[in-house]
Parts: structure tokens; C-alpha cells; sequence
């Protein structure tokens, strides 16, 4: 083709510009089919089928409501039955999620609308708190329906505690006979525990107070309460949650007092309730006092001032002067920063009480509060190991400014002591309760003499 001179020759850029050509595509059929996987797949017409976990399912506690009621139906007002069939449907369906509607259904029989009404085109069950015989046996009985409930499914807890919190809410949408079911079911919770005293916050609501629901219903739920735990048992629960200095706020303001509470509980046969705030206040009181009067003492204020403001306290608030004496003590003993060293202690308290003494003496007008006054200055000794050489001088020193008298000390020494530090207390009171003796002696026989 070329002839006998052979093809012609190259130029220069000819590697050049074959490099620069694209390479022909393959013919083989491996290589096509390897070139199609190599394609980017579109998304037109593609369809992707979601995971039935992925697929939030519609709320609907009517169903939920339906098939709760249902079971109650078939069980009847057997409570034993109605706690099997309860544990049981829990495996089946979603309690967490239908919880208020649970408990709606069990306490009211059907959902609640807001305000504590039953919608009249809702189901509806007499297997409930509502339905049940107004009587404690009946409430207590329920109360281990709920409480097995909750035992066994735990996680209903917080929702039965929201529940309960709601329902004291609605109390005035229900009757008086299921507000009286509802306050023993509650004080039987309270009781055994189910329950946080934490859920009576709802009982101050400005409209239950006002209108009186709030301390009727509480009359019957602390009689029921009271009735399967002690006092005491109750006033811990209380203290717990800090409810145990709110309890007046039952009623409205211009009744929030000692003696509007006392007479109310106390006709209403719960008379341990209202000698427990009583003590509260007074508690309260004693606080309060001890405060204002070393604020009182930090300033330096004259004691005749103090002394009428304690005594005005003392009638306010009932407040007896044995308990007084020991507040005072407490407070002219907490004014000062004293000395580490033994030695230098006793003379700087000899000092400071001597300058406080006429303070001490307008509270020590009976025995018994020379006698409390007595223990106070024995613990206080004892428990401030400094002081423990300073106890007889302290005495001694309260016996010439007639803060103490004779007799007192004397029943103190014999037998109304405690064992705090007694033996080496004793000792120290040993010649000067000695002395006391003689001179009582003295003083009788000049009397009979005189005669």
C-alpha cells in the first residue's frame, strides 16, 4: 500500500497525541457486563419498605379502654381476680403507655374528662373504686389491687403517683361518697407505702382550701392512714417531704391557726393529729426564739428588753420556763469563742456567765427549771471536754447570784443527775453540797431555837 518505501515516519508529537486518545471501548461480552454493575442505580420508581419497629403506632386509649373493661367485666368484683387479670394483661397490653387511662378506669370506671367527669358516650365498669362499698375494708381491699399492680409492673409507678396528684385535683367534680373512698384509699397507700406524701401538695390548691374540700378529705384520709401506722410513722412520712409544717394550710389564711386546726381535727376524732402541729408550732416557736435572741445578745441589747421579749414569746406561743431556761443557756453560751486551752476556759466562763447571770435568773423562778438548768450545764460540760473541770465552779457561781437554789442542787446531786459524766461530776460537787447539807442543818436548828 505504501509501496517499497514502507509507511512514513513518525513525526515528533505522533506518541503524543495517540497518548491523548481515548482508549476504544471494550467489545468482549465480560467486559460489558462489568461496565453495567458499574452504573449508578436511580431512584425513580424504587420503593422501600419500612421496618415494622420503625412505625410509631396511633394513640388510641379508647381501644386500650375497651379491652381493660372487657377483662373487668368477665371478673366481677372479685378484687383477687381482678389482680390476676391486671398482671396478666400487662404482658399483652401497653401499660406504659395507656397508664393514666389504667388507673382512670380502675378508680373512676372510664376515662376522666378534665374537671373529673365520665363522658357519657364512653364504656364504662362498676368494677372500680367509684362503684365500691364506701367503707375501709372495701379501700383497703383495692389498695392491694394497686399495690400488686405496681409491684409487679414498676414502671407504673410515677404514672400512678401523676394519677393520684390529678384525681385530688378533680376533687370537687366528684361526690362526697367518692372523695370519702378516694381520701381511705389514698391514707391505705400512704400507709403501706405505694404512695409519696409528696402527692397532698395537690391539696392546696387555692379553690379546694377555700371551699373546705381540702380538709374534709383529709380528715379521712389521715384516719385511715392513722388507722394502719402510728402517729409517729405518719409525721416521719411528712417530715420527709417537708409537709410537716404545712399541714395548716388546709384551711384558708384567715383560719391558718394552732387553735382553728386543734378544734377542727380534734371534733373530727383526730385529736393525736392536732397535738402533733401543736408541737410543730411550738417547735417552730422554740426555733425562731433562739434566734431572735442571739441576734438580740450579738447586739448588745439591754437585758430588761430581752427579758420582756422572751416573756411576751413565752405567753404567745405556750412556751414553759423550763424549756425557756434552756434556750436561754444554749444562746449565752453560743455568744462566745472559747478558750482551747483547760486552764484559761474555766476563768473566762466564770467571767461570761457572771455578766449573764441576771439574764438567767428571770427563768429560773421554779424548781424544775433550776433542775433543767442543772442538766444543761452537766451535758454541756460533758459533751465541751474543756469544760468538764469548770462544772462545780460554774454551780457554785450560779448559787451566789441566785440563779440556783439549795434545794435543786441537792435533788441533782441525789438523784436527778444523768450519766453523763456523773462520777467525776459528783466528786466535784462532794464538799460543796457537803456544806449545803451543814448549813441547812445550821438553819433548822436556829429556827427550832428561835422558837
Amino acid at each position: 500500500m505504501y509501496g517499497a518505501a514502507g509507511p512514513p515516519a513518525r513525526s515528533a508529537s505522533a506518541p503524543l497525541v495517540r497518548s491523548l486518545r481515548r482508549p476504544p471501548p471494550p467489545t468482549t461480552g465480560v467486559s460489558f457486563m462489568n461496565n453495567q454493575k458499574q452504573q449508578k442505580p436511580t431512584l425513580s420508581g424504587q420503593r422501600f419498605k419500612t421496618r415494622k419497629r420503625d412505625e410509631k403506632e396511633r394513640f388510641d386509649p379508647t381501644q386500650f379502654q375497651d379491652c381493660i373493661i372487657q377483662g373487668l367485666t368477665e371478673t366481677g368484683t372479685d378484687l383477687e381476680a381482678v389482680a390476676k387479670f391486671l398482671d396478666a394483661s400487662g404482658a399483652k397490653l401497653d401499660y406504659r403507655r395507656y397508664a393514666e387511662t389504667l388507673f382512670d378506669i380502675l378508680v373512676a370506671g372510664g376515662m376522666l374528662a378534665p374537671g373529673g367527669t365520665l363522658a357519657d358516650d364512653m364504656m364504662r365498669t362498676d368494677v372500680c373504686v367509684f362503684a365500691a362499698q364506701e367503707d375501709l375494708e372495701t379501700m383497703q381491699a383495692f389498695a392491694q389491687v394497686f399495690n400488686k399492680l405496681i409491684r409487679r409492673y414498676k414502671y407504673l409507678e410515677k404514672g400512678f403517683e401523676d394519677e393520684v396528684k390529678k384525681l385530688l385535683l378533680f376533687l370537687k367534680g366528684f361526690s362526697e361518697s367518692e372523695r370519702n373512698k378516694l381520701a381511705m384509699l389514698t391514707g391505705v397507700l400512704l400507709a403501706n407505702g405505694t404512695l409519696n406524701a409528696s402527692i397532698l401538695n395537690s391539696l392546696y390548691n387555692e379553690n379546694l382550701v377555700k371551699e373546705g374540700v381540702s380538709a374534709a378529705f383529709a380528715v379521712k384520709l389521715f384516719k385511715s392512714w392513722i388507722n394502719e401506722k402510728d402517729i409517729n410513722a405518719v409525721a416521719a412520712s411528712l417530715r420527709k417531704v417537708s409537709m410537716d409544717n404545712r399541714l395548716m394550710e388546709l384551711f384558708p389564711a384567715n383560719k391558718q391557726s394552732v387553735e382553728h386546726f386543734t378544734k377542727y381535727f380534734t371534733e373530727a376524732g383526730l385529736k393525736e393529729l392536732s397535738e402533733y402541729v401543736r408541737n410543730q408550732q411550738t417547735i417552730g416557736a422554740r426555733k425562731e426564739l433562739q434566734k431572735e435572741l442571739q441576734e438580740q445578745m450579738s447586739r448588745g441589747d439591754p437585758f430588761k428588753d430581752i427579758i420582756l421579749y422572751v416573756k411576751e414569746e413565752m405567753k404567745k406561743n405556750n412556751i414553759p420556763e423550763p424549756v425557756v431556761i434552756g434556750i436561754v443557756w444554749s444562746s449565752v453560751m453560743s455568744t462566745v469563742e472559747w478558750n482551747k486551752k483547760e486552764e484559761l476556759v474555766a476563768e473566762q466562763a466564770i467571767k461570761h456567765l457572771k455578766q449573764y447571770s441576771p439574764l438567767l435568773a428571770a427563768f429560773t423562778t421554779q424548781g424544775q427549771s433550776e433542775l433543767t438548768l442543772l442538766l444543761k450545764i452537766q451535758e454541756y460540760c460533758y459533751d465541751n471536754i474543756h469544760f468538764m473541770k469548770a462544772f462545780q465552779k460554774i454551780v457554785v457561781l450560779f448559787y451566789k447570784a441566785e440563779v440556783l437554789s439549795e434545794e435543786p442542787i441537792l435533788k441533782w446531786y441525789k438523784d436527778a443527775h444523768v450519766a453523763k459524766g456523773k462520777s467525776v461530776f459528783l466528786e466535784q460537787m462532794k464538799k460543796f453540797v457537803e456544806w449545803l447539807k451543814n448549813a441547812e442543818e445550821e438553819s433548822e436548828s436556829e429556827a427550832e431555837e428561835g422558837d
